[in-house]
């Protein structure tokens, strides 16, 4: 493998690769995380409608790996995919960019103004959609042991790609922190061409890195760039459609005893199937039986995936509802000094910088004595404990704006909007969702990753992106339901411009609700999946 020196069992290539993802999250969180504020108090959008815009943003923005890693495990390899991406990536970043210059001069006072900032986002959406998976696919490539065969390796393989999926967390976390803490306060004084600016010469520099590291990476040959495994399982879902409407349900599957097999989601594969370089069934890619079960590997996904959304909409609160309530609140450090309220997000990602170690050097040897497994916890426990601390901060939340919503009603209409509360009763919160990703997120990596065949890895980081792409938009979508619902009759909305008299109290209790019976069905569903290495390994014995 290219790249010979090692740190943390990482190569070279792996490391670079984690900086250059890290570059990325600081451009893009130099945007998005202040993007509210920039909505509110240059675009003269209401809060619900910054709101909304922003989550549909994020949604967009994640929901298309899903449509075009397809195409990029069809048709591309992914070092053409990720420079092709970057230059989409750059051209929106600079678009963004050129609407804060001209509204300096020239404030928004039409439609079309709104209109180009949207499509400018829509170019960041497009370019990310491609970028930020094969960027991870590109990166776990470079690891010794790449292959999905039930072999004495797996454990030490497992442990290899746990290890390096949470040092990408870690190097995304640090690029987003120096993006929430640098952006944020430029933005706030040196104003929005600046703090636009930067981001988008810091995703120039990330592109020049990664062209300049093209001798120490490993090129793994793609022999099956011509099966189109996307195309091909539409194809099998197709065929398998028309054999049901015909009352054909039953296939044949391609091995010496002519055994007749039925069409079941949770059909377990035939041992005597060879597992070929794809990672799939059989090594013969255009091989009914094989696509099926490729088709079938995707489909098993799917109750997990569904049931992560509510920990995605949660994901969605502090750039949105949690800035707003921090610019109500005491924000002075001294007497001139005021915390603009995004940076207060970088508490999310510092807390996952500074427990990650402590995951590692503490947690895991706790939970091995216990548990009896050279993980600690499996990887669906690791994404259940994440989720059950997502809904504690939801409930903390929802205590400090009840305090916060009395404070403000007992003080006159006339005075000062801003509560004597200090805005760092906030930080618990925010400090106990960044707990959460670390269980979560780097759980939800590996788990996609794992879980699909080796040719659609990018489709896989795909998976695991739209859990928060999908989120964002039944985030707008809960907003907009419940804007109807509670502003009917005259009456002041959940989400009112007022921070006097909104609702947000009732609004966290509610996403605490959804996402413990989400955490139920989770157990549930976890309680009775196989994973595939479980599938392969329990076939083969």
């Amino acid at each position: 493998m290219s790249g010979g020196g090692r740190v943390q069992g990482l190569s070279r290539s792996c490391i670079l690769l984690i900086v250059i993802a890290g570059m990325e999250r600081f451009a893009f969180k130099g945007v998005a995380s202040n993007l509210v504020t920039y909505l509110t108090d240059v675009v003269q959008m209401s809060n619900s409608s910054a709101a909304k815009t922003v989550n549909s943003w994020c949604g967009f923005t994640s929901m298309l790996p899903l449509l075009v890693a397809p195409l990029a495990d069809s048709f591309w390899d992914r070092y053409s995919t990720i420079l092709t991406s970057s230059f989409v990536y750059v051209l929106g970043l600079g678009a963004v960019a050129s609407t804060a210059t001209i509204w300096t001069w020239s404030p928004p006072s039409n439609k079309s103004s709104p209109a180009f900032l949207f499509w400018s986002l829509c170019l960041i959406s497009l370019g990310q959609g491609a970028y930020n998976p094969s960027l991870q696919a590109f990166g776990a490539d470079q690891l010794d042991h790449d292959e999905e065969l039930p072999s004495s390796k797996d454990d030490k393989s497992s442990n290899k790609k746990s290890l390096f999926f949470q040092w990408w967390y870690f190097g995304v976390c640090s690029g987003s922190l120096l993006g929430v803490i640098l952006m944020s306060y430029i933005q706030d004084t040196f104003g929005w061409i600046l703090g636009f600016a930067i981001p988008m010469f810091a995703m120039i520099t990330s592109v020049a890195i990664f062209t300049c590291g093209n001798r120490i990476y490993a090129y793994k040959p793609d022999k099956s760039i011509d099966s189109k495994p996307f195309q091909n399982i539409l194809q099998v879902i197709k065929v398998t459609a028309s054999k049901l409407v015909d009352g054909r349900i039953r296939i044949n599957l391609p091995d010496d005893k002519s055994d007749v097999g039925e069409l079941e989601l949770q059909e377990k594969p035939l041992c005597d199937q060879k597992f070929g370089s794809n990672g799939g069934f059989d090594g013969n890619p255009r091989n009914k039986t094989y696509l099926l079960e490729n088709a079938k590997i995707v489909l098993r996904l799917l109750p997990i995936w569904a049931m992560l959304l509510m920990f995605a909409v949660i994901f969605q609160q502090p750039a949105t509802f949690f800035t707003k309530q921090g610019m109500t609140m005491k924000r002075n450090i001294g007497r001139n000094f005021k915390i603009p309220p995004a940076t207060l997000q970088s508490a999310i990602t510092l807390s996952i910088i500074l427990m990650m170690p402590l995951y590692d050097k503490v947690l895991i040897p706790i939970t091995q004595i216990v548990t009896r497994n050279q993980k600690g916890i499996t990887v669906m426990q690791r994404m259940g404990v994440g989720m059950f601390l997502s809904i504690i901060a939801m409930i903390i939340a929802a205590v400090v704006e009840t305090k916060r919503l009395e404070i403000s009603r007992k003080m006159s209409s006339l005075e000062s909007e801003t509560v004597e509360l200090s805005i760092f009763w906030l930080l618990p919160q925010y400090v106990l969702l960044g707990i959460s990703d670390i269980f979560t997120v780097v759980g939800m990596q590996e788990f996609f990753y794992n879980e699909v065949p080796v040719r659609m890895r990018t489709m896989g980081f795909a998976l695991y992106t739209s859990v928060f792409g999908l989120g964002s938009f039944l985030s707008a979508l809960m907003i907009s339901v419940i804007e109807a619902l509670t502003s009917s009759g005259g009456r002041q909305s959940w989400f009112s411009d007022d921070m006097r008299e909104d609702g947000l109290d009732k609004y966290y209790w509610l996403l605490a609700l959804a996402s413990t019976l989400s955490l139920l069905f989770y157990a549930i569903f976890s309680k009775f999946y196989t994973t595939k290495s479980e599938l392969e390994n329990g076939n083969c014995k």
